[in-house]
């Protein structure tokens, strides 16, 4: 689960643009093609947001906002030697999450405590459009919080919990947000060997679908189908292709700039390592 977190940046635009901030602003950083620069800037972004959801605690979309913004900048601008401050900012993440969904329908208060079984008995209420950007939020910082706890077995046991809610996503939308859904379920089921009982099958479905649903658009999808699923698997033809590929498209794309320039420097340094690593 490397740097699963990661993969929320993309989230930044679509939380932000259901809020009262202006959605120039979600827009210029996510279709920024300079990581520094937003690495820079996001702190001050971070603090405002923040007290808005103080300003404004019954907002359910500036709570959507807080999570998605906390999240981003936990799995990607904060340093691997600093773990106490990325498990401090992926707690906040999750935590708006799960305020945001409770404030849109009050039967989901409480999320955080229930059961697996309570939790997949509970989840196909939740089955409009209307439910998907909470449920995502809440399926995505679960998943960036496990990420960031991953030295932590009651964070790993709630793994399960994570993979049901963004099932429920993929249920209703299975193109959701050009395949990111999809690309996490993939990404949860490789984390383990076959020999350990992972299981490459289904995960590879996940991948496929997610590339068909990203239409060569979303980049960060064939950066974790080659780190997470062809690394594990020790398939380097799959490997190199995948990253070919991500570095021959074009990351401009509107809303997937910043994720995708980031995903093609991954992707550079994933080719640069492949022949020892393989």
């Amino acid at each position: 689960m490397k740097h699963l977190s990661t993969i929320v940046l993309f989230m930044l635009l679509t939380g932000c643009a259901t809020t009262k901030l202006p959605s120039n602003l979600s827009g210029a950083i996510l279709n920024s093609d300079d990581l520094q620069t937003v690495k820079e800037g996001l702190p001050s972004y971070l603090l405002m947001v923040d007290a808005l959801t103080e300003t404004y605690p019954k907002s359910a979309s500036m709570q959507l906002t807080a999570s998605s913004l906390n999240g981003a900048y936990a799995g990607v601008f904060v340093p691997d030697d600093q773990q106490a401050r990325r498990k401090k900012l992926a707690e906040k993440a999750l935590e708006h999450a799960f305020q945001a969904f409770c404030l849109h329908d009050s039967k989901a208060c409480g999320m955080a405590e229930w059961e697996l079984d309570r939790l997949s008995n509970e989840l196909p209420q939740w089955d409009r459009e209307a439910d998907l950007p909470y449920l995502y939020a809440v399926g995505s910082s679960w998943a960036g919080y496990i990420q960031a706890n991953s030295d932590d077995w009651l964070a790993i046991a709630q793994l399960g919990q994570a993979e049901a809610v963004l099932k429920q996503v993929v249920s209703i939308a299975p193109n959701h947000e050009k395949g990111t859904a999809q690309l996490y379920l993939g990404v949860m089921n490789s984390i383990l060997p076959p020999s350990l009982g992972g299981k490459p099958d289904i995960a590879r479905g996940y991948y496929e679908r997610a590339i068909e649903a990203g239409e060569q658009q979303n980049l960060i999808i064939y950066v974790y189908y080659a780190s997470n699923f062809a690394r594990l698997l020790f398939d380097k033809a799959l490997h190199d292709r995948l990253l070919e590929e991500a570095l021959a498209l074009d990351p401009y794309v509107d809303g997937y700039t910043l994720q995708n320039v980031y995903a093609q420097e991954q992707a550079r340094a994933l080719l640069a390592s492949s022949d020892s690593y393989f």
